[in-house]
């Protein structure tokens, strides 16, 4: 299937191949990928330079693997709150619990959806009962404890 370019973004078939190759391994070093492309090195330094300014790299990370580091439960988790106007207070709050990893406003039964990342069950709870339904405004969560993940990757543009 062939990728759509993105409509008033000014980016070309040499920033679309840049960015499949650093999301492939962000490590890649940009002179590796200029002899890849037959490019100098300071092209993928000014086509970096002008993604970044586009917003269309946010940044990059290091990504671990949470289970090697002890944090052997992942769990989904729906959030109701008691009203949509009370979204932005309710985030506020709960950016500060450090194992909630992402979260999202949706439509559907939630309002947001969360994923958080535990040590074991017991942590589990008492993340849930001291951290998250003590926030106000949420009228009550559902979990969904992952057994396992199966598919994990960004989008591909090639």
């Amino acid at each position: 299937m062939p990728h759509r370019k993105p409509q008033n973004l000014e980016i070309d078939n040499l920033d679309i191949q840049i960015l499949s190759i650093l999301m492939k391994n962000a490590t890649t070093p940009y002179t590796e990928i200029a002899k890849e492309l037959i490019v100098s090195g300071g092209t993928i330094h000014v086509r970096m330079k002008k993604l970044e300014e586009m917003g269309v790299i946010k940044g990059a990370s290091l990504e671990v693997n949470p289970q090697k580091l002890g944090y052997d439960v992942t769990a989904f988790l729906g959030i109701f709150l008691e009203k949509g106007s009370q979204y932005n207070d309710a985030v506020k709050q709960l950016k500060a619990v450090p194992e909630i990893v992402e979260l999202h406003y949706t439509t559907g039964s939630y309002s947001i959806f969360a994923k958080i990342v535990c040590h074991d069950t017991n942590h589990l709870r008492e993340v849930l009962n001291e951290n998250i339904q003590s926030v106000k405004g949420i009228q009550r969560t559902e979990t969904f404890i992952s057994l396992e993940e199966s598919i994990k990757r960004q989008i591909t543009l090639d």
